[in-house]
Order: structure tokens, then sequence, then C-alpha cells
């Protein structure tokens, strides 16, 4: 089974991190698209429960569908990850709602792909501030983050759903969503 091994760090500087990954060797892949991701659960959330995801999302035109299954977080986040593209997204959002799934939480981001190969660095643009990714082999991922100034004490295991509501009692948001209108609608009404 395909294993996912990352990390996510906080970004402080975005620009210093792209001349990072160029002076590391890192090649841009994708330029910042659009992504919008809408986890779903069935009633009583038994995926979340189980430690498990199910995510549909949409980068740029493409749409793909994710299952993650419970990982272990140690130094990096490892988890089986099994995923496919899908040609309809409105269609495949139909067909879970009537296999009993509904989605419970969506978030946004800009994201941008590098790779040297060996692995992904990913840049993400949230409306709850910008992180990146590294994701490949446990070691490559040590060497990068190393490389770009990274250091292990700034690792970052969790996804973006419990990060968010990190982030709402921190902040004490009434946002219900990690996306952009939702969080300029709640700072407009405070």
């Amino acid at each position: 089974m395909p294993k996912e091994i990352e990390i996510k760090f906080r970004i402080e500087d975005l620009p210093a991190l792209t001349r990072a990954l160029k002076q590391a060797g890192f090649n841009q892949l994708t330029r910042s698209t659009h992504e919008m991701n809408s986890l779903y659960d069935l009633p009583g959330q038994k995926l979340r429960k189980r430690g498990e995801m199910l995510r549909l999302r949409q980068y740029g035109e493409t749409w793909v569908l994710t299952h993650k299954a419970k990982g272990n977080a140690g130094r990096h986040k490892v988890r089986v990850e099994l995923e496919t593209r899908v040609g309809d997204g409105q269609q495949m959002d139909a067909i879970l709602c009537a296999l009993g799934f509904a989605p419970t939480f969506r978030y946004e981001k800009y994201r941008a792909e590098w790779s040297d190969g060996t692995g992904h660095v990913v840049l993400d643009e949230t409306p709850i501030g910008n992180f990146g990714e590294i994701e490949g082999p446990s070691r490559w991922i040590d060497r990068t983050a190393r490389a770009l100034g990274i250091d292990r004490g700034d690792y970052i295991t969790q996804t973006y759903a419990p990060m968010f509501f990190e982030w709402k009692r921190r902040t004490h948001s009434t946002a219900t969503e990690m996306t952009f209108r939702a969080l300029r609608k709640k700072s407009k009404s405070v």
C-alpha cells in the first residue's frame, strides 16, 4: 500500500523559502493554484473516530478523491494513502452523499508544488497563514528541511482540520470552515 510520509512547517518568509528551494535544486512543478477540499464522513463521525479521512479535492481543474488511513505521528506523519482522479467532482459528491457520506469540513488554499526528483515540497497560502509540506522518504525529508533552514522543532504532523480548530481556539474565531470567504465574513462581523 502506498504510504504518505510528510511534515508541515510554518512559512515566515515565502520569497526567501522560494529562493532556498531553487538553491537546493528544486524545480517548480505548478504555480500557485487554487485548491478547495471537502472532508466527508458518515453519521457519528465514524471515519474521524477511527483516525481516517475521506477527501474530495479540486486543484485547478483537476478533481481527486483520497482516503487516508489512521497514521502514526512520530517525527514525521506516516499513513497509507489511496487516491484517484475523478472526472466530475459534483457527481462524485452526489455519489458520496447517496452512499451516506456528508461533507463535514471545507478548507482552501493556494498551492505551489516543487520537486527535486526524489520528493515534493508544497507551499500553501491558507486563510490561517502560510505553511509548507515536505513529502518523501524520511531521511530525505530531514535533509531537505535542514537545507531549507527548518528545525525539527518546527515540524508539524497535524492535518489542516485540527490546525484550523487550534487556530480558532487561539483567535476566538467563530468561522466554521477554513475558507478565505468564511474568515473574511467573520472578521467583518467582529
